[in-house]
């Protein structure tokens, strides 16, 4: 109680000194934030050209209208530990947190997480009104986080009264054209609910979160956005049958998806298509929320003195490697989109080194002009507006205790908690489908590339799992009886 206490007087006192030192012309400058997350988007967006049939508008023009990063990658390929570790700013490798986690347990039993200052309340220590809805962390928020909190519903619908096409238990995966009106869809709430809060006079500087749930299974939205979408003109990615041969067992193992369809069983039923089409249709519907929330930052109040960031938790898997899903530490899984709009950066801006959206918090606090937060294990990609591209810097994906892969602007490397290793040169393999870790003559490289690897590999931690997952059931289990 009295260290909220002082927290709410530091933040009183920084507010007041920080605002009677600017004159009026000043105080319009003063940046408020928008913070855009988008579930289970991979890098299907028209800027990054991953997939020539997607429309996304939207996004594109928040792109053109700020800088985005054509190598950005996740810290861990599901939902739960890559959003703890954004709003953290620490790695799953340092918190432990490799699985999913309720959000009322993201501190409980971990002295590092019992410490740290979520983003939105960092820039609410610093005199932010925090502001938030949808699918912020693994469901909305823990309690406290935002002052001004429009919640989320549970769970991903709306859902027809049975699937159409995929009734696995452990996944709520499906697809198909649900419901008939956008209105009804969540995603379409959290737009409008944003929405009014932008077009509503806000004392202090904001810290405004949305999160979006599609294109998260099940696949489902109107038909206006698959009719975007002709199965017979999409262009499907490519697949490899044999493409597992030459991988270590323990990758097979790890990416193992049992309740998801395989590229097989979908060529076979004819879906792969129909899959492809409603997981684009979702991509299209969610882009048009971005619209929403775009054009009412635009005639708002707030247009010329807010910094805007989207990305997404984590990549998707749509039949390249075998199945559909994440859970894998390839780059379907890992490449996400990463924008910034801020008045402090030039438009229409691209950069091409790696990195990590673990630097999306320090580099939020560099462009709003706040101190740097010592705990940040990520770094500012502000530095990067004014220098060239390190063709050495890593991006680093991390998937259960010691399960490391790492990409830069060249190679990817994976590392496995028992030593086996993948290699892949994206010169000349981009699709990463011949494991070269074993040539001899890369050896060097490989070594290069291991000094990059976590130094800190925490244990599972006991609120953390992943059930739907055989091979991390079992680890991570292990992990608690240990750590008991």
């Amino acid at each position: 109680m009295i260290l909220k206490q002082l927290r709410a007087l530091f933040s009183l006192i920084y507010f007041l000194f920080f605002f009677s030192c600017q004159s009026s012309e000043q105080e319009n400058f003063v940046p408020n934030v928008l913070m855009i997350s988008i579930d289970d988007l991979n890098d299907w967006v028209g800027i990054l050209k991953a997939n020539p049939d997607v429309k996304t508008p939207n996004i594109d023009r928040l792109a053109k209208e700020g800088l985005f990063y054509t190598n950005a990658h996740c810290q861990a390929p599901i939902c739960g530990p890559s959003r703890a570790s954004v709003l953290s700013g620490l790695r799953p490798s340092s918190t432990g947190i490799y699985g999913q986690i309720k959000d009322q347990n993201l501190r409980k039993g971990n002295l590092l997480m019992e410490r740290v200052r979520f983003i939105p309340q960092y820039f609410n220590d610093h005199g932010y009104k925090t502001i938030g809805v949808g699918k912020i962390f693994h469901n909305h928020a823990p309690e406290g986080v935002f002052e001004v909190s429009g919640g989320r519903k549970s769970g991903f619908g709306p859902l027809p009264e049975k699937k159409m096409n995929w009734d696995k238990k452990g996944t709520s995966t499906d697809w198909g054209t649900f419901p008939n009106h956008d209105s009804l869809m969540h995603d379409y709430g959290y737009a409008q609910w944003a929405k009014k809060q932008l077009h509503l006079e806000h004392k202090r500087p904001f810290f405004m979160a949305v999160g979006f749930i599609r294109p998260h299974v099940p696949w489902y939205t109107t038909k206006q956005w698959f009719d975007l979408y002709p199965p017979d003109q999409i262009t499907l990615p490519s697949y490899l049958p044999n493409d597992w041969n030459d991988l270590p067992e323990i990758a097979k193992q790890i990416a193992f998806k049992g309740m998801m369809p395989t590229t097989e069983w979908a060529i076979e039923k004819g879906q792969w298509r129909k899959i492809v089409q409603a997981y684009l249709a979702c991509i299209s519907f969610v882009d048009h929320q971005v619209g929403v929330l775009l054009d009412a930052l635009e005639s708002s109040a707030y247009k010329n003195n807010t910094i805007v960031v989207l990305w997404s938790d984590h990549g998707y898997e749509l039949g390249e490697k075998g199945s559909f899903g994440k859970q894998t530490i390839w780059s379907e899984s890992t490449r996400v989109p990463l924008i910034f709009k801020s008045p402090k950066i030039k438009k229409h801006q691209s950069i091409h080194q790696a990195v990590e959206l673990l630097d999306v918090y320090p580099t939020l606090l560099e462009l709003a002009g706040l101190p740097a937060n010592p705990s940040n294990e990520g770094k500012s990609l502000v530095p990067l507006l004014n220098q060239k591209s390190d063709s050495t810097a890593v991006a680093i994906t991390t998937y259960g205790k010691n399960n490391h892969s790492m990409i830069n602007m060249r190679y990817r490397y994976i590392q496995y908690e028992n030593g086996a290793e993948e290699l892949y040169d994206l010169k000349n393999d981009p699709e990463e489908r011949h494991n070269i870790s074993k040539i001899l003559a890369l050896d060097s490289l490989k070594k290069a590339m291991r000094q990059n690897l976590p130094k800190t590999n925490e244990d599972w931690k006991v609120h953390s799992y992943y059930t739907i997952n055989d091979y991390f059931t079992k680890t991570s289990k292990q992990s608690k009886k240990e750590d008991k």
